[in-house]
């Protein structure tokens, strides 16, 4: 355990799901920013934040967007995501641990500020940013020449937005989990870029390309998703170094992290059971699969606890055929299926929900 990695607590934090609880998703996403209510902030976020309210509202809007990503890839596991009811945060303490989990979240809210304010740039909808200045006049790649058109995203001003204000309160520390965020958040910047792509359109007879005009814009947020979801699963575990500037592998068999891992100090809890201290939900009366052989099965998302099976009636789309030109008619059928639940610890290790 590195120092200072245990000890954080919620103020702390500055993974942007950390500082804007749930009460303030509706200012954020209102005309009125109120940037002196919103606790957690640093002054430098402050100050952006009163400079910037329009973007402050995508930021906000964009929240749900990243939040249902991290759902989505973690769906099929112990940990999925959500936190406990009565914490502030959308992630609650989970964040208090220097994990793999957290350093996945920093680096998904990261990249979802990116890309949230990248797309309201596109957009128009904020005053301090517009279409990638740089993309005009003419250019060559590998199909030849063409012109720069359209409205490409502004990915560098997201970038620069997101890394200013997102790593603001890490730069006041100088402690290892304040340069572990710092690492994920720049991973999580880094992820949404790449995944930019070019886009072009055809102008000639007949649709031949004797002219293109080309843009380039983002990939689906889903792409970034995957990518670091792959990142999570080969995070590395690290210690700091001596001088207390850098990362060394805690294990000297793997390789040293590239700008592209994520980092982590701790080892994850099971998540088996409900603990308030570690933000666990437990897994009882999770939904498991019972022939599969992975994080979802019944043995592994049940902490081996057993799992109890209910047989329920479901209406689903079936017999669908194919009508030309363009339409799919199908049935409504009456399905009959088992569902697979995981059982609730026994033993006095089992913390009640309330």
């Amino acid at each position: 355990t590195q120092p200072g990695a245990s000890r954080w607590r919620g103020p702390q934090l500055s993974c942007l799901c950390a500082f804007v609880p749930r009460r303030y998703m509706g200012a954020l996403g209102s005309s009125r920013v109120m940037c002196d209510n919103v606790p957690g902030l640093v002054s430098r976020q402050r100050q952006l934040c009163r400079r910037h309210p329009e973007a402050m509202r995508s930021i906000g809007l964009g929240v749900a967007e990243w939040t249902a990503e991290c759902q989505h890839q973690f769906r099929q596991h112990r940990w999925n995501c959500n936190a406990l009811h009565r914490d502030r945060s959308l992630f609650g303490r989970v964040l208090l641990r220097s994990s793999r989990e957290s350093a996945f979240v920093y680096a998904i809210s990261s990249a979802g500020v990116v890309f949230a304010i990248t797309r309201a740039c596109s957009q128009g909808e904020l005053k301090s940013c517009s279409c990638d200045p740089k993309k005009k006049g003419s250019a060559k790649d590998n199909k030849g020449h063409f012109d720069w058109g359209g409205c490409s995203d502004n990915i560098d001003y997201g970038v620069r937005f997101a890394r200013a204000f997102v790593d603001a309160k890490e730069r006041k520390g100088k402690d290892a989990r304040a340069l572990m965020n710092l690492h994920n958040n720049r991973a999580g910047r880094k992820a949404v870029k790449r995944f930019l792509k070019q886009e072009c359109k055809c102008h000639g007879v007949s649709g031949s390309c004797t002219l293109r005009t080309c843009w380039l814009a983002m990939a689906d947020f889903r792409k970034t998703g995957d990518y670091l979801w792959r990142k999570y699963n080969g995070a590395i575990q690290v210690v700091m170094n001596q001088d207390g500037t850098g990362f060394t592998v805690a294990n000297k068999r793997f390789k040293k992290p590239t700008k592209n891992d994520l980092v982590y100090f701790e080892s994850s809890p099971d998540y088996c059971i409900r603990d308030r201290d570690v933000g666990s939900l437990g897994t009882a009366g999770r939904i498991c699969n019972q022939t599969s052989r992975g994080m979802d099965s019944c043995e592994v998302m049940c902490c081996g606890r057993g799992h109890d099976t209910s047989r329920i009636s479901r209406m689903t789309k079936c017999e669908c055929k194919f009508h030309w030109c363009c339409a799919v008619r199908c049935q409504d059928c009456l399905e009959v299926v088992d569902v697979h639940t995981c059982k609730a610890p026994k033993d006095a290790e089992w913390l009640p929900q309330t």
